[in-house]
């Protein structure tokens, strides 16, 4: 049975691609505040876009504030993308970026309704519930998991950072190395990645230490303040692939989106093929 991660790969190589398309219809970017609008954003930026995607990531809070409305647009989202993968014949997959985390029974209930329901291939899911609150989203191998590891944003100093000492240790370590540790642990089935922010190039290094086969879901270049280069060298595995660069704004604001992003892939391909001649 495939792996969500081994299909994952299969699209980079079919598109020579490690970028990420952001799909945030924030209300400022659309011509009314509707979930009508929010569709109609998404389905431009997909067709645009597409040929330079790894992968899509539809943020869920930005459907969710429409009702009920907004989570059908968010289904047709999601089936846009496989519109658009049979007719380019490459399956893209789609991340739900939902931050989930909760018991096991409310996970599970997460879990049908990010896959079963909306159709989506991975979720992004917060691991500090423990495992059982991670299991339901990891059981079918070809569904997978981006855990939230060391986060892009300011904030995550507050608590990631902060140091914990390991049952059966005497040696303490940063909160976002025991989620790598514990990722790499989770990984039976291939399924199981790290949110890594790219604004902080010199700890995603120390975690690509830790991890070295871990797939990184790494947000945080352009808009946040990440630099493309920086986020390549220290994410990357020794096999040049293992990191996806979500970008959003600065795609999706461009005049022309499709060149914005065969511009950001076209440099991505460059800075790979300097790093490992690929």
């Amino acid at each position: 049975m495939e792996s969500f991660f081994s299909f994952l790969e299969k699209r980079v190589d079919d598109c020579s691609s490690l970028l990420c398309i952001g799909l945030d219809p924030h209300i400022s970017d659309l011509k009314e505040p509707t979930a009508a609008s929010a569709l109609d954003f998404c389905l431009t930026l997909i067709k645009q876009t597409a040929p330079y995607a790894a992968a899509f990531k539809p943020n869920a809070a930005f459907f969710e504030v429409f009702g009920a409305e907004g989570w059908t647009a968010l289904k047709h989202v999601i089936e846009a993308v496989g519109e658009e993968s049979a007719r380019m014949g490459s399956r893209i997959p789609v991340i739900l970026d939902a931050k989930r985390g909760d018991i096991a029974s409310t996970a599970e209930a997460y879990a049908q309704s990010a896959f079963d329901h909306l159709g989506a291939d991975c979720v992004t899911v917060s691991p500090y519930l423990g495992k059982d609150s991670v299991d339901p989203f990891i059981q079918n191998s070809e569904k997978g998991v981006f855990l939230l590891c060391k986060t892009s944003n300011a904030g995550s100093m507050d608590l990631q950072n902060l140091l914990v000492m390991p049952m059966g240790s005497d040696t303490p370590m940063p909160l976002y190395m025991y989620v790598a540790k514990l990722a790499r642990e989770w990984n039976e089935k291939n399924n199981v990645g790290l949110v890594v922010g790219a604004t902080h190039p010199q700890i995603m290094e120390m975690i690509r230490a830790a991890a070295p086969g871990v797939w990184f879901l790494s947000p945080g270049v352009g808009a946040q303040g990440g630099e493309l280069e920086l986020a390549l060298k220290a994410g990357l595995r020794k096999d040049g692939k293992g990191i996806l660069l979500p970008v959003s704004r600065s795609i999706a604001r461009a005049q022309n989106p499709g060149q914005a992003a065969a511009e950001l892939r076209d440099e991505i391909v460059n800075i790979r093929r300097q790093q490992f001649q690929i």
